[in-house]
Formats: structure tokens, C-alpha cells, sequence
């Protein structure tokens, strides 16, 4: 039988494995490896434990150098073990002797022993994690000069954003849920409160979503003045909808194109929830031709998705070199089509989650189109555009107000 609590610290320990050993993503490698656990307790300890051993995998990782002459492989099972022992004591606030009881198990023989003698070597020096993560070398050296900064930005999840459908009442429901708004249409609350038990989420009164990734389509502006009425709106690679619930609440008539038939149901059950409507297209981008031209046009492109480390660890540790070499060029691939697809004096905004120069600022440039400035007023404050009219978000800025996520910005104009 089991040690209680053992069966947690397995699934974490294969959680570990499969992102730094096949690199999946936690949200891919969640499912498989937390078969057998019944409690949603447990789901969630397993994912904690994997996702804090991941945040400060480096720190982590030194302090077992530190404690043992033998040279341990970045991929041997002792390591990982540890790796997930001193995150529960040192992040998640196990007692050592719960530690010892639950993760131990996990190694037979003399990887036991040296794992046990490990931890207790770092337990007996009562050391301690620095105040904020260190990045891998690798990350450090593409993110430059704001790589301390984003690092310091690291250390704990992020709070929770809410869009508001109806921006005038920012004030009525930053009171009701207890939070704070820092542009209308948007409220932050601290983590931890169950989504679908606060006040106004059955009436679809909001939705959740990250402040940075709120930005795009409110770049692209209200409608009106447009042939035919509200303007037309097209939201391409739209799941999970966030940005396709925005428009619809502004007032475009939009239409939301993804290639995932799964992630596109999440997203029609929302906008029922929410009271909205949006044409929905479940195509390639890359083999789809619309019937017509749009006025405003947002490509929330496919990317690495580094700009979510706050949430997702795990790109700290899967993304490399050549996989943002690829999506840069799928990423030109896209912005190009969707360029041809603009009405006379449309809009079109072109966003990434990513902290990658090769999938923001190169892209961007890239585009033969004229550029349409974005403007200090139109962006909360704190933020300002880059000389070029483009918006560059990182998690260490905000950072008094709680940051929010790294993300790309342009935006163009049809003549």
C-alpha cells in the first residue's frame, strides 16, 4: 500500500520528467500524469510541487551541488527527487520529516541514500532559495538587459485579471469582487478564489484574462464610421477566446477562426455565458480564404509563449533556439496573409505572448504596411509604446501593481 501522500509526489515526479525530459507542456503532460489521483487535493499538490520545482529549477539545482561531490546528470532520477524534496520544503512549506517520508520512496538503494544524505546536508544548514528565481543561461542571454528584471518578476504566480463585458461599471464590480481596476474594463483580485463562485461569472458578466493579453484588441479601437454598419471584425487563431469576447463586447461583428474544433467549443460556451455572439470558423488559417474584406483585423499568432513564465514555468525550461526560429517564420507566414485580407482604412494588430525579439520586434518590421502608432493614452499607466509605435510588455513591469505577462504588440493601417 501506499504512503499517504506518496502517489501525489509520483505524478510530480512524472510531471517533472515530461517537460524537461520530452518537453511537453505541464497543461499537456497534467492529464496523463495524475491518473490514479481521485482527490482534486492531490491533482493540484502534484501540479505545485512540479510547477515551484520548475520556477526555481536553477537555485534548486545548485543548492544540490552544493551538498554533494558527486557530480549528479541534469537527467538523473536523484536529482529530480531532490529537485521536488527541496521545493516542498523550501517553497511549499513541508516539514522535512513529510519530505523525507513521501518523496524517498521514490528511490531505491544507493540513489536513496544519496538523496537522503543530500537533503540532509541542506537541512541541517537551514539554506534558503535567493529572493528571487535565477534564470536558466540560456534565457538570461536572449532576454538582455531585462533579464534581472523579469527574473525578479518570477517568483509567484500571478494575480487574477478579469475583462469586464460592460467597462462602465469598472467601479461597481472592482467593489463587489474586492479588487482593483487598472484601465476600464479590467479588475485584478489575489489568487486562490474558486473562478466560477465569484460574483458575476454565471451572468457572463466578465471573463478571465491576463491585463497584457487585454491590450490587443483594444488597440484595435471601438467601431463605427464603417460601410455597413458596426464594422467587421475578424479574430484569427481566436481559441480561447478571450480577445474574440472583447470585440464582440465592443460592438464588431466578429468573426473567430481557429483551427482547433475543441478549443473553439470552450470558447462558443463562453460567449453563451456571456450573452455575446461571434461567427465562428473552424479552419487553417493558412488554407482559409475569407468572402470578403475586414475593418479591423487581430492575429494573436501561435508562439513560444515565453511571456507566460509567471503562470507557465515550464518555457523556462522546453523552448529553444529552433523552435523560435520556426514559429518567427510561421508567424511572417500568417502576417502576411492576414495583411491582404484588410479593408480600405482597416486596422490590423499583430500580438505574441512571447518575450522573444524573433517573434515580436523582427516579425513587425517585417510587414510591408504602414504603421499605425500605438499611443501612450491608449495604454494603461506605467506602459508607454517603443519608439517605433510598438508595445513590448514584460512580467517585471507593473511589478507594484502585481505585472502581468510578456507580450508583443503592433499595429497597422490599410491606406
Amino acid at each position: 500500500m501506499d504512503i499517504p501522500g506518496l502517489p501525489a509526489r509520483r505524478a510530480a515526479l512524472r510531471l517533472l520528467d515530461a517537460v524537461l525530459r520530452r518537453g511537453e507542456t505541464l497543461d499537456q503532460a497534467v492529464h496523463n500524469a495524475v491518473q490514479g489521483l481521485a482527490a482534486d487535493a492531490d491533482r493540484a499538490l502534484a501540479r505545485a510541487i512540479a510547477a515551484e520545482a520548475l520556477r526555481w529549477l536553477p537555485d534548486l539545482d545548485a543548492l544540490i551541488d552544493s551538498a554533494t561531490p558527486q557530480v549528479l546528470p541534469d537527467d538523473a532520477k536523484p536529482r529530480a527527487v531532490l529537485r521536488l524534496m527541496l521545493a516542498q520544503w523550501l517553497r511549499l512549506g513541508t516539514p522535512p520529516h513529510a519530505v523525507v517520508a513521501t518523496a524517498l520512496p521514490l528511490l531505491t538503494g544507493g540513489p536513496k541514500r544519496l538523496a537522503h544524505g543530500v537533503f540532509a546536508t541542506l537541512t541541517r544548514r537551514q539554506v534558503a532559495l535567493p529572493v528571487h528565481p535565477g534564470l536558466p543561461p540560456a534565457v538570461a542571454a536572449r532576454w538582455g538587459d531585462r533579464a534581472g528584471a523579469i527574473a525578479a518578476a518570477l517568483g509567484e504566480p500571478p494575480l487574477l485579471d478579469l475583462t469586464l463585458r460592460d467597462p462602465a461599471a469598472t467601479a461597481d464590480w472592482a467593489e463587489r469582487l474586492g479588487g482593483v481596476s487598472l484601465l476600464p474594463g479590467h479588475v485584478r483580485l489575489p489568487r486562490g478564489e474558486a473562478i466560477e463562485r465569484l460574483p458575476g461569472f454565471a451572468e457572463g458578466a466578465w471573463w478571465v484574462q491576463d491585463l497584457a493579453a487585454s491590450l490587443p484588441a483594444r488597440l484595435l479601437g471601438l467601431p463605427g464610421g464603417w460601410p455597413g454598419g458596426a464594422g467587421r471584425a475578424l479574430d484569427l487563431c481566436a481559441a480561447p477566446g478571450g480577445k474574440a469576447l472583447q470585440l464582440a463586447a465592443m460592438g464588431w461583428q466578429v468573426t473567430a477562426l481557429d483551427s482547433s474544433a475543441k478549443r473553439l467549443e470552450r470558447m462558443a460556451a463562453n460567449f453563451t455565458r456571456c450573452a455575446l455572439t461571434a461567427e465562428v470558423v473552424t479552419a487553417d488559417l493558412r488554407a482559409w480564404e475569407p468572402d470578403g474584406r475586414y475593418d479591423a483585423i487581430l492575429l494573436d499568432a501561435p508562439c513560444t509563449a515565453t511571456g507566460t513564465c509567471r503562470r507557465h514555468p515550464d518555457v523556462l525550461h522546453r523552448i529553444t533556439r529552433t523552435q523560435i526560429g520556426e514559429m518567427a517564420e510561421l508567424q511572417r507566414e500568417l502576417l502576411d496573409r492576414a495583411a491582404g485580407w484588410l479593408a480600405p482604412g482597416g486596422r490590423l494588430v499583430y500580438a505574441v505572448c512571447s518575450l522573444e525579439r524573433e517573434e515580436g520586434e523582427a516579425v513587425a518590421a517585417a510587414l510591408d504596411l504602414a504603421s499605425d502608432p500605438i499611443r501612450t493614452d491608449e495604454l494603461p499607466a506605467g506602459l508607454a509604446p517603443t519608439p517605433e509605435g510598438w508595445l513590448r510588455t514584460d512580467p517585471g513591469m507593473l511589478a507594484e501593481a502585481g505585472g502581468l505577462d510578456g507580450f508583443f504588440v503592433a499595429r497597422w493601417r490599410a491606406g
